[in-house]
């Protein structure tokens, strides 16, 4: 596969709960070694946007890409390059700190001497080596979404995608969330789709795309959809764009 390919293409997708549709034509890409959030207040659709890209649903309408493999058609090489970080805890509660990422490893077919290295460099890098063997349930909120996105990244996807990651946290937990995982873009090169509805975890220099009741109605540079939107600011634009919402999108 070039490497010209996109990290992420969604293209055209669509998605309803009986009746009511969840995303309607939704299109957006999500560029290698670029940082990408996706904005949108509660009820947009982006969890069920990240339901079809991690493939717990099936697209139905539309196509999505990961470099390049179609997650429909070669659903294991689509998802190999994909780590997921979901908006609800994931990590089994009773098992060690060590013993999820093993898991996780091994899921992967990452083993033995391999699979221990990946873990103990994954807890360095989030600082966390002490606690590898403390069960799970002992983390605070923050040190457990740490190790999610340590998981997450241990097969070495070349895309991260992120649903709400910074919900429940106290503000120091979701500062050091947001520099670690820029950190992972500035000197991995790893691409990232952000979902959040919090405006201020959104730096000058990203990719935006705006989600509203299912839609797509802004995406490019900051500058770019703050112009479309005709305002002088992101929140601005934002609430422009969204019609001022349902909701306060701090």
């Amino acid at each position: 596969m070039t490497t010209l390919n996109p990290a992420l293409a969604v293209n055209g997708v669509s998605h309803a709960y009986g009746a009511r549709k969840a995303l309607d034509d939704v299109s957006l890409i999500v560029p290698q070694s670029r940082f990408t959030a996706l904005l949108g207040l509660n009820g947009a659709g982006k969890t069920t946007l990240f339901s079809l890209i991690t493939r717990l649903y099936d697209t139905r309408h539309g196509s999505i890409d990961v470099l390049g493999y179609r997650i429909s058609r070669d659903p294991g090489e689509a998802l190999r390059r994909l780590g997921v970080v979901f908006q609800a805890r994931t990590l089994d509660l009773d098992l060690s700190v060590m013993d999820n990422l093993l898991y996780h490893a091994a899921l992967h077919g990452i083993g033995g001497r391999e699979a221990r290295r990946r873990a103990d460099a994954a807890l360095q890098d989030i600082e966390l080596p002490d606690r590898a063997r403390d069960p799970a349930r002992k983390l605070s909120g923050g040190q457990m979404r740490r190790v999610e996105i340590a998981r997450a990244l241990l097969h070495e996807p070349r895309v991260l995608v992120l649903d709400e990651p910074t919900v429940g946290l106290d503000v120091n937990s979701k500062s050091v969330i947001v520099r670690h995982v820029r950190s992972l873009v500035r000197e991995r090169g790893v691409a990232v789709l952000w979902a959040t509805h919090l405006l201020d975890e959104v730096a000058a220099d990203d990719a935006v795309v705006v989600l509203h009741r299912g839609r797509v109605v802004g995406a490019g540079d900051v500058s770019t959809v703050i112009e479309t939107a005709k305002s002088s600011d992101l929140r601005s634009a934002f609430i422009a764009l969204t019609g001022g919402g349902r909701e306060d999108p701090e």
